[in-house]
């Protein structure tokens, strides 16, 4: 058994040849430099890219694996240079009817142990997406529907940034995942927390507390790959030994997470788009103490406390921890360049936010530098809450 990281959730921008995947990521996003920035710069040893059921990006992997850099293994997977696990997946939005009988949007995230398994699943869901080339499109089926045509190729389905405002079950669809997935709820053996939750707050929901929870970057651009992720117990790095760690069988499991205080979150509290202004106060906040409207993008904080059935959060016993985590791109004057020299000096990223000394950090880039990275690891930061589409902001005590 070894202790590894997982970030199960990270776009491609564009292909190699320059066609649009996911619009609104880094054109330096794609499948080979996602592959190497794991391998080089994060210490990430397994890497859901969930934008691989594009026949754009189904090309790039057919053409990456007769490199021979990397290869397809029997349990699900490809690795790259021994090292590193790619999980292939794909970010489908479904159309859900809430409890107000409106149509709301969700993001689920689609994971398939073969390349033959998610080209398989791409030629079937060409029929229910208008674009199947670009990422995260809408498809004119419910999540209930969906969940049937993954299963049929092997697949898992994992509700994505569960409790975001936009594109998310809790966030614009329902306030109980098991009135969209019925009988088939039983199915759904984890959820991702997204940036602006963690567990705690998940956890004042009841149907939740037999479900695993996983944090990821849901990154746009190569440096944010592992602001959130994993720390997981396998047998070794493959599709099957990540599905026994998240239904927790085996001795697999997930040991913790690593994710952002919440408040750093862009979403975590309501936002008044009549006013622009965010709003603070005793969650949950639905209306604008300034104009009294209710023009107003609600914040995770305040959904969670709206819909709780829980007045206490009361993680079980065999939750794994949450660890707050500052990554390197939030640190306070810590820019590109002086990244790239811790990088150089000391190897990945992993390395430099857990493990290195002040000392060691000090010697590179400075003492003022050095005590800021320790301090961002040890808590002994203030945060101003994030909200309406901005993230948080940190001050170094």
């Amino acid at each position: 058994m070894q202790e590894i990281f997982a970030d199960l959730h990270v776009h491609i921008g564009r292909s190699e040849n320059g066609k649009p995947i996911k619009i609104t990521a880094a054109r330096s996003l794609n499948f080979a430099n996602i592959a190497k920035e794991c391998y080089d710069k994060k210490g990430i040893q397994v890497v859901g890219i969930i934008d691989c059921a594009s026949p754009y990006v189904i090309e790039d992997i057919e053409k990456f694996l007769k490199t021979g850099e990397a290869y397809e293994i029997a349990d699900g997977g490809i690795i790259y240079k021994d090292k590193v696990c790619i999980i292939l997946g794909s970010e489908i939005e479904t159309s859900e009817e809430n409890e107000n009988g409106k149509t709301g949007s969700a993001h689920n995230l689609c994971y398939f142990p073969h390349l033959e398994d998610i080209k398989a699943f791409s030629r079937e869901m060409s029929g229910y997406i208008s674009n199947i080339t670009l990422s995260s499109q809408r498809a004119c089926i419910s999540a209930y529907r969906l969940i049937d045509i993954v299963e049929k190729y092997n697949g898992i389905l994992i509700p994505a940034h569960a409790f975001t405002p936009h594109k998310s079950f809790y966030g614009n669809c329902t306030s109980r995942l098991e009135r969209i997935f019925k009988e088939k709820f039983n199915k759904i053996f984890a959820l991702e927390l997204g940036l602006s939750a963690d567990t705690e707050l998940a956890d004042h929901i009841s149907e939740l507390e037999t479900r695993t929870f996983i944090t990821n970057s849901d990154a746009h651009s190569l440096p944010k790959i592992a602001r959130e992720y994993n720390k997981m117990l396998l047998g070794d790095i493959s599709f099957k030994e990540l599905l026994k760690a998240l239904k927790n069988e085996e001795g697999r499991k997930v040991v913790a997470n690593y994710g952002m205080d919440p408040k750093l979150g862009k979403y975590h509290r309501t936002y008044c788009e009549t006013c622009e202004k965010q709003l603070e106060g005793k969650p949950p906040i639905t209306e604008c103490p300034f104009c009294h409207g209710d023009n107003i993008t609600m914040g995770v904080l305040d959904r969670i406390i709206t819909i709780a059935d829980k007045k206490e959060s009361k993680s079980l016993k065999n939750r794994p921890p949450y660890i707050y985590q500052i990554p390197l791109t939030f640190v306070p004057g810590l820019g590109n360049k002086t990244i790239e020299k811790l990088l150089s000096n000391f190897g990945n990223e992993m390395n430099i936010l857990h493990k290195l000394s002040e000392d060691d950090l000090e010697a590179v880039v400075g003492e003022k530098i050095a005590n800021t990275i320790i301090s961002a690891r040890e808590g002994k930061v203030s945060i101003h809450s994030g909200g309406g589409g901005v993230y948080g902001k940190i001050e170094v005590n």
